[in-house]
Parts: C-alpha cells; structure tokens; sequence
C-alpha cells in the first residue's frame, strides 16, 4: 500500500485503533473493559499469587471464578497504595461462592495486616461456608521438610 494511502487509511477511523486485530476505542481502554476475552472452562492450580500485591487494579471475581486455587497467596503491605485491597478479598468471597463445588481454599497472607484482620473478622462465617481458611499470621508452612512461618512467604 502506498504511504499516502496507509496515512488516509489510518485517519479514516479517529478515535480507533487496533489492538490484536480487533477495532477498540482507545478512551475506553481501562484495564478491566479494554478486550473482554471469551468465557472458557475454569483453571484449576494448587498455587495461585493473587496478582498486583491484592490490588484492586486488575483483580476481581471473575479472577477468582476462573482461577480456581487450592492456596491463594495475598501479598501486599502497602495501606496507602491500597495492598492488600478488602475490594479483592470480597472477590474471592464472590467468585467462589458461583463455583458450584466446595473444594477446600487456603488463603496465605504475607504480611499481618490491619486490612486482612478486619476481613478475616467480619466475613468469618461467610469463609467457614464457602469452606475458605485462612492462615493466621503464627501459622506455620511446611514444604519439602521445611517449616517457616506462613507470613513471610516470598517469591
């Protein structure tokens, strides 16, 4: 194509782009509606790392319905950047209360928080019937004959 003609092609369309050969409007590029990506069967893991140190940016339910974790690991000890978020903590609560099955959740903490204590606190009962535990900051890990205390995991 010539370059006059791929320059009028490109300004044909203001205001839109392409982004993995899909037209998107770029003011409407957030990073929870940018693309949505097609339903498919959930992910189980034994293992996940709730991403962003449990920032609200980019978690939420639909995460936690997808990703299906037997250990979810909450890092983040951070208040005034919003780590670990109580917004991604009721995630959890709400994607896995749509699971369907009861499989046992383990949440590890990295840190003792203020954030992660209230929780823990005010949404007790709702974890004790969605079958969540949730690993108190004295508890202790023990991997491959090795123990340490669950708040001071570090990947």
């Amino acid at each position: 194509m010539p370059e006059d003609e791929l320059s009028r092609s490109s300004h044909s369309n203001p205001g839109k782009s392409l982004v993995n050969g899909i037209k998107t409007n770029p003011a409407s590029n957030s990073p929870k509606s940018s693309l949505s990506v097609p339903m498919g069967p959930p992910v189980y893991v034994d293992l996940a790392y709730i991403p962003n140190h449990c920032s609200g940016k980019n978690t939420d339910p639909e995460f936690f319905k997808r990703i299906r974790a037997s250990y979810y690991v909450v890092s983040g000890n951070d208040a005034a950047n919003g780590e670990p978020s109580r917004a991604v903590l009721d995630a959890l609560l709400e994607g896995k209360s749509q699971w369907g099955e009861n499989l046992q959740v383990t949440l590890i903490p990295t840190h003792d928080t203020e954030v992660t204590r209230e929780w823990y606190q005010q949404t007790h009962e709702k974890q004790q019937e969605l079958n969540i535990m949730v690993l108190a900051s004295s508890s202790t890990v023990v991997m491959q004959d090795e123990s340490f205390p669950a708040c001071k995991i570090e990947f």
